[in-house]
């Protein structure tokens, strides 16, 4: 199974399996349908932490094609020829035991919300076994922590970073940063103020990387744009990180979740996530994901 193959297949999946699931939001608010997912709308994480899935569908194209019929005022009988269809079609995602999956990263589509890892699994012998993948939970609520040493190849625009540095009035590094952290600010944070001539920790969100140099979007104080120089020497890790993009061929993947190996998984099996946690391989050996565009230098916002 080949990169370009694994990338296609995660955009495909990544688009189609929540379709019905998202539908179910303003199920209260319309006649009870059978072909739902759900008829109350459960919060996605419970009081005790766990994750509430609603349904997996092993064919997302009968259960969209039900839908439609339903919308346009047919399959409102209670024929067994409809109805037993349907009900096979559908899987309680929160009914398959949680386990725990190690592995290395093959490839990666979309992002925190409902995105999709793909791993090849390790055996009990650490031999690398079947490819799965991790499916995120589409609300965000999935615990994902992507840690380890990563370039400046890496960086991109609307990343967040963490750094030391000190900066002139107008905003400019006066010295090359020696080391900057690619975080994931929690919502609702806001950053410390910049100060002149003082140095300190900074915490923005990069708008524009060229040679050598990247602009900081600081979303506090008087100095809200910073221009700092970076060097060959600048050392990059990932702290904690939430973006999928960071994950490259290669890394290390451990996973918790419900695992489907049935009809309409992907793969050797689809792991509905509760947590995800990447350990980046050495800066050195990283390799980028493919498909991926040179992003450089992609201009200001």
């Amino acid at each position: 199974m080949g990169p370009f193959f694994i990338r296609s297949a995660l955009i495909l999946a990544c688009t189609a399996i929540w379709t019905a699931a998202a539908d179910s939001a303003t199920a209260q608010l319309v006649p009870y349908n059978p072909y739902a997912e759900t008829q109350e709308s459960l919060p996605p994480v419970a009081a005790d932490g766990t994750l509430h899935w609603g349904s997996f569908y092993k064919s997302a194209a009968m259960q969209q094609a039900y839908e439609r019929l339903w919308s346009l005022g047919a399959c409102r009988g209670t024929s067994r020829a409809i109805t037993v269809p349907v009900t096979r079609n559908k899987l309680r995602i929160d009914d398959l035991p949680e386990a725990s999956f190690s592995g290395v990263a093959r490839g990666t589509a979309g992002t925190l919300e409902g995105g999709l890892v793909a791993f090849t699994q390790l055996g009990a012998t650490g031999d690398s076994e079947a490819v799965l993948v991790a499916q995120l939970h589409p609300a965000g609520v999935t615990n994902l922590r992507i840690s380890g040493p990563a370039s400046t190849a890496c960086l991109k625009r609307g990343m967040a970073v963490r750094l030391l540095a000190e900066v002139d009035e107008k905003g400019r590094s006066t010295a090359p940063i020696r080391s900057l952290e690619i975080v994931s600010p929690p919502k609702g944070f806001v950053p410390d103020p910049v100060k002149p001539h003082s140095p300190d920790t900074v915490v923005g969100e990069i708008q524009r990387i060229g040679d050598a140099v990247i602009t900081l979007k600081v979303a506090s104080g008087k100095l809200r744009r910073l221009t700092l120089t970076l060097s060959p020497e600048t050392v990059v890790t990932a702290m904690d990180a939430t973006r999928l993009d960071l994950i490259a061929p290669g890394d290390a993947v451990e996973v918790t979740g419900r695992r489907w190996a049935g009809d309409g998984c992907m793969g050797a099996g689809t792991v509905f996530a509760s947590k995800l946690t990447i350990t980046k391989a050495a800066a050195e050996t990283a390799v980028a994901l493919p498909g991926q565009p040179d992003q450089r230098d992609l201009g200001a916002r």
